[in-house]
């Protein structure tokens, strides 16, 4: 079976197990007790925070470890747009502010819930038909008046499509205009570089790069006015209570660092990989399409619509056929609805509902990596049976 739906989640790394193995059995004490084994696990925690700053280039200060991307994204936007409004002298004061139509829904939802419970105005920038946000766009959305924008929420690179935007530039734009900038960056961990985004809070997930699900961080600049989410014991500096899970902080400082160390020879590799496999399959397939940025994109992502199909209906060809993949992003697997993000792009909801999500992995020691050509010539087959009938 070869699985390909690394976007969605990845196989925990052995070494990641055996870093935070320890801190499940014997060094099992909880970070805020006052006593020798608690000590013990705070100065773990403590350790394990400096590690993923210094690969985000963020300070220690700056890490608040949360469940997974899902709480990070909502702790960015929710907390940054609410401690704006906050600093403004007074609660549920209105602000502004910006994020993208092909976002994660995280993001998006978070969005929603500013509007809808605190009033807060909400512009979702365009993106041309591979998903790239066009900077000057972004200028003109920034608002400086008596509703000004609090922060702008952008995805470093999408998690269906897999398009990286020009943060350089976006974050260009957000530091001359004085607002805060917030990248998503679980897609983009382990395969792009996110110490010199120019990002002031960014998102990452330990599941995407080969630790347990259930950790993750906010790297958020501290001069930052941060509501949290959760109340309770002011764990996190007072930015989200709750008692940390220390294994999965372990786990996160491990397979980031092992990532990052692996980054541009594993990018190199699988990059060219993918490239032999879109180029096989645009070849192979009629009406194949590549959906996202031709070049400027994940290097271990590739996502196609395959017009006269059901999207759905490959996949199941695919699996018999020992390929697992998916149709998109996992959180919205079995909707009916076509992909928000390909419709954003301009593709026609009947196209969209065709749409093949393939993700491929960091390459592991000693196990072959998937032969491109082969793997097209299955999907080939896949779609071929399945605009047959057979």
């Amino acid at each position: 079976m070869l699985y390909l739906d690394h976007a969605a989640t990845t196989p925990v790394r052995p070494e990641v197990l055996t870093a935070m193995l320890p801190y499940l059995t014997d060094r099992f004490g909880n970070p805020s007790s006052h006593h020798t084994v608690g000590e013990a696990a705070a100065s773990a925690l403590a350790e394990a925070r400096a590690r993923v700053a210094a690969v985000l280039g963020f300070r220690p200060n700056d890490i608040v470890f949360t469940s997974g991307g899902t709480e990070a994204d909502n702790l960015a936007v929710k907390g940054l747009a609410i401690g704006a409004a906050l600093r403004r002298g007074f609660s549920g004061a209105p602000v502004h502010v910006v994020t993208t139509p092909i976002e994660h829904e995280a993001v998006l939802s978070s969005c929603s819930y500013l509007e809808r419970v605190h009033g807060f105005a909400v512009t979702h920038l365009p993106v041309d038909a591979t998903g790239t946000v066009d900077p000057a766009d972004l200028a003109a959305a920034i608002r400086t008046s008596s509703l000004p924008t609090a922060m702008v929420s952008i995805g470093y690179a999408n998690n269906e499509i897999g398009t990286v935007q020009d943060v350089a530039s976006v974050a260009a734009v957000t530091k001359d205009a004085g607002v805060p900038l917030h990248l998503d960056a679980v897609q983009a961990a382990g395969w792009l570089p996110l110490a010199d985004t120019g990002a002031d809070a960014l998102s990452i997930a330990g599941h995407k790069l080969g630790a347990p699900p259930g950790i993750g961080a906010l790297a958020v600049r501290s001069r930052l006015p941060l509501e949290p989410l959760l109340h309770g014991g002011g764990q996190e500096r007072d930015r989200r209570s709750g008692t940390e899970n220390l294994a999965g902080a372990v786990a996160l400082a491990t397979a980031l660092e092992l990532a990052e160390a692996e980054r541009e020879a594993s990018a190199a590799r699988v990059g060219a990989a993918t490239r032999v496999f879109i180029d096989r399959i645009l070849a192979l397939v009629p009406q194949a399409a590549l959906t996202g940025h031709p070049t400027r994109r994940l290097p271990g992502t590739a996502s196609f619509t395959f017009a006269g199909t059901s999207g759905e209906a490959v996949l199941l060809g695919l699996e018999r056929r020992g390929v697992i993949t998916s149709s998109g992003s996992a959180c919205a697997a079995g909707s009916d609805e076509p992909s928000h993000v390909l419709l954003a792009c301009g593709i026609a909801p009947e196209v969209a509902q065709t749409a093949v999500r393939f993700t491929f992995g960091h390459p592991a020691p000693g196990v072959a990596a998937p032969d491109p050509s082969v793997l097209a010539q299955a999907v080939a087959d896949a779609v071929a049976a399945v605009r047959s009938g057979a």
